[in-house]
């Protein structure tokens, strides 16, 4: 994982769950780990309904206004909000979702592997996941 991602080195991540194949980053992010979200056009994976099958920023951000979301000026941590990122690659394509938890720290699912705590969302940036496209939030429900 520090090889494909050396920035988490000296970043203070830890590991919080082994590595699972029923989902991915965006059902992670989107707060389901019991199913594997992707907008493929064999409809195998979940997608929200009426949301375009193609792997566009416009339809990865439609995807969780379905759960509430919407776009929001930064990521910094806010009381009475959850907030999600969404990283794309260098030719615009979603590669990663990450979820802050209350705490803000990140939480992301790396792949097939380990679900990670994160301090910022620089440290998953770089040939792998691209950049941070947009950040979106919804008010918590306690």
């Amino acid at each position: 994982m520090e090889r494909e991602f050396p920035a988490l080195l000296n970043s203070g991540y830890g590991i919080t769950s082994p590595a699972e194949k029923d989902y991915n980053c965006i059902a992670w992010a989107a707060g389901d780990a019991t199913a594997w979200w992707e907008p493929d056009p064999q409809y195998i994976c979940f997608w929200p309904a009426n949301i375009p099958r193609v792997y566009t920023l416009e339809a990865f951000v439609k995807a969780f206004e379905t759960l509430g979301f919407a776009q929001c000026q930064d990521a910094r941590c806010e009381d009475g909000f959850e907030k999600v990122t969404i990283y794309v690659s260098s030719d615009g394509i979603p590669t990663h979702a990450a979820r802050q938890l209350s705490s803000g720290m990140w939480t992301s699912k790396l792949g097939n592997s380990e679900d990670i705590e994160h301090r910022s969302l620089e440290v998953l940036e770089g040939s792998i996941y691209g950049a941070v496209a947009i950040v979106l939030k919804r008010p918590t429900y306690t």
